[in-house]
């Protein structure tokens, strides 16, 4: 596959890559794999030379940085977009065609062997527990994409029968014309407004994981999810679609805690031991299982394998008891529903430590469920933890404003009930002050252990 992918590359003269992040690299890196003099331009806000100041003896790149890093990109006759580089102020329709990617160009090779896993929440959470449940079945399968894998770094392991796994974001999904032969979308609510323009295009973007399947392809949803039905009134998909409810009948549903698969009894959740908690998790599950069936492997094997799954670090994770104080890290939560879905969860929770940057996402109904709720302390950072303070009811609630994580982990230690919970989840990105999310948990876990 490898060599098919590269043929088609080397089709083209004037090919760029457009951010130099792990995908950007992976792109690079794969294509001087068989063309050393193929002509390339990296463009990047920063100077690719500084990032790898090798890329000083390769004599066929040209580099394009600096603000104005994404003028004149029609010039181009074929740009690998990297999911971290936002189009939304770009004119899409005049370049949509010429825009590819990594997880494109392996769908449209192999797209009849995958199962991929979209939405706002929960995707690699799924997409991980599908892959861990067909390797119990001693599945040749691979997890790749959004997951931190690039998929071109593992094509030359994809055999005839490899089951390739792939969590894919609305920025990976945005340009694409070619879908899975299984697609998943676990929900969607509003997320990445910042750098995908609108939620109406954040809305068909993960939507394309089902707009191009064909007949005899799956498709599976949450029949919960208001947006995913909404959108799916509009469109005219081919392939067989599979919902899964907690609260109506699907073909994978809940009924007196029980689950049902395709109108069978299949196992009680409370016999289900699980790692991953919450309801949100349970509804993972009953998605992964519904695949599970789908590719035609062992359920009932697949109840008991999940008992083995750990889950993710930085998704609901228990990071330990210190001072009598139970401490989670649920830095993934970058939307109010996630940090709800968490606060549910926890057990005994006392302390509440949320706020990042401000992407214009509507928080009305996490100020409303945070005034109703049990929760005694709620620790407020910057952006949106300021902005929510004002409208905490600190009657009820003690409402702290503190400037940074450290200071907040010490707060905590001072605030929360002994044999009570505490909990970190933002319901906002961390860039403002972090890299990532997953920087931001790791420093949450040092101050813990700093502090205890």
């Amino acid at each position: 596959m490898r060599n098919r992918i590269l043929e088609k590359i080397g089709k083209f003269n004037n090919i760029a890559i457009v951010g130099f992040g792990k995908e950007g690299k992976s792109t690079y890196n794969f294509i001087r794999s068989k063309y050393k003099d193929l002509k390339l331009t990296l463009i990047d806000k920063i100077n690719p030379k500084e990032i790898i100041p090798e890329l000083e003896n390769d004599k066929y790149i040209d580099t394009c940085y600096g603000d104005n890093y994404l003028d004149n990109l029609d010039r181009f006759d074929l740009i690998f977009k990297s999911p971290g580089v936002s189009f939304k102020n770009l004119d899409r329709d005049g370049l949509s065609k010429k825009i590819t990617s990594q997880i494109e160009m392996v769908l449209e090779e192999i797209r009849d062997r995958v199962v991929a896993v979209t939405g706002s929440k929960g995707k690699s959470t799924t997409a991980s527990l599908i892959y861990h449940l067909l390797k119990e079945q001693g599945v040749n399968t691979c997890l790749v994409g959004n997951i931190g894998v690039p998929v071109f770094d593992e094509v030359d392991s994809y055999s005839e029968d490899t089951i390739v796994v792939m969590e894919t974001s609305c920025n990976q999904l945005e340009f694409v014309d070619v879908s899975p032969h299984i697609g998943v979308i676990v929900n969607i609510f509003q997320d990445h407004l910042d750098t995908i323009g609108s939620l109406d295009r954040y809305e068909k973007a993960k939507m394309n994981m089902f707009r191009f399947q064909k007949d005899g392809d799956y498709g599976v949803y949450d029949l919960d999810n208001e947006n995913i039905n909404r959108c799916l009134k509009d469109m005219n998909i081919l392939s067989k679609l599979y919902s899964v409810s907690l609260s109506d009948k699907a073909d994978c549903y809940l009924e007196d805690g029980k689950i049902y698969l395709d109108n069978n009894y299949l196992i009680d959740s409370l016999d289900i031991k699980r790692n991953i908690l919450g309801e949100h998790n349970l509804k993972n599950i009953m998605i992964s299982l519904k695949v599970i069936a789908l590719l035609g492997y062992d359920v009932s094997k697949a109840t008991y394998d999940i008992s083995t799954f750990k889950g993710l670090e930085h998704r609901m994770e228990f990071v330990g008891v210190f001072k009598d104080i139970k401490f989670y890290n649920d830095t993934i939560a970058t939307i109010p529903e996630a940090t709800i879905n968490a606060c549910n969860t926890i057990d005994s929770l006392d302390t509440l430590i949320f706020g990042g940057q401000d992407r214009g996402i509507d928080y009305s109904e996490m100020i409303d469920y945070l005034n109703k709720s049990s929760i005694s302390n709620f620790i407020c950072m910057p952006t949106t933890g300021f902005k929510l303070a004002e409208l905490l009811d600190d009657t009820k609630h003690n409402v702290y404003k503190i400037e940074s994580l450290e200071d907040a982990v010490k707060v905590a230690y001072q605030v929360t009930e002994k044999g009570k919970s505490c909990l970190l989840s933002p319901a906002a990105a961390s860039y403002e002050s972090f890299k990532n999310f997953e920087e931001k948990g790791k420093k949450y876990k040092e101050y813990i252990e700093l502090y205890k």
